[in-house]
């Protein structure tokens, strides 16, 4: 099988003397999906998913408490549960990546069983799709620390306009609004840095060797 993985990325010129900071790309095409992408992304996904399923458990119980008389205060802990697609994007660095990770999360978050049902996939979904955009958006050239937050955060208006007509129909404009802005803050902090800290900790535990994050991580220690 190739194990070649990656190639730099064309930016990598000096700023004031120091070295500009790149992200190491996908080998082209990029939609040449290689097994080990598919496998990496499944078990991922698989283990955020089992993660989610039990981040589900806790929003339920003790967090319901901590909204004070404003639901959209909520949302503050929603951001959880927008790290498979930050995590997906980060590590495989193909387009759909951030997708396929956060709906395979999905679905095995709905194995055990949940209070939304199957509304569980669909959001899994729309929150896929809104770190998809971020990626798309960027070229799939990006995939520093702002790439990570512009993701995370990409994913809150989205799952707050689909929520907006499945949950909260009956919530003012403002607080569906208010309801956006703290799922985007809420995905910027803890699947947008929070994912971007992961994949580094991961890279520099060898985990992801065979991956652009892997090859960056042995490249800053090179020096």
């Amino acid at each position: 099988m190739d194990t070649h993985t990656t190639e730099p990325a064309t930016d990598a010129g000096t700023s004031g003397g120091f070295p500009r900071a790149r992200s190491i790309l996908a080998t082209r095409p990029l939609t040449g999906w290689r097994t080990v992408d598919i496998l990496t992304i499944t078990f991922l996904g698989a283990a955020l998913g089992v993660a989610f399923w039990g981040w589900g458990v806790f929003y339920n119980g003790p967090l319901s408490a901590l909204t004070f008389g404003f639901a959209p205060l909520g949302g503050l802990f929603v951001g959880p549960w927008f790290l498979a697609g930050v995590v997906g994007g980060l590590v495989v660095r193909r387009p759909g990546a951030a997708l396929f990770c956060e709906v395979v999360a999905a679905l095995v978050s709905m194995v055990p069983g949940t209070e939304w049902g199957a509304t569980t996939l669909v959001s899994g979904i729309v929150q896929g799709l809104g770190t998809e955009i971020a990626f798309a958006l960027l070229g799939y050239r990006a995939f520093g620390i702002a790439a990570a937050v512009l993701a995370g955060a990409l994913a809150g208006p989205f799952e707050a306009v689909y929520e907006s007509f499945t949950w909260f129909p009956d919530w003012s404009f403002a607080w569906k609004l208010a309801y956006a802005g703290i799922l985007a803050l809420s995905g910027a902090v803890v699947a947008g840095a929070g994912g971007w800290l992961l994949i580094r900790a991961l890279a520099a535990a060898g985990a992801l060797n065979a991956f652009p994050p892997g090859q960056e991580h042995r490249e800053t220690r090179a020096v």
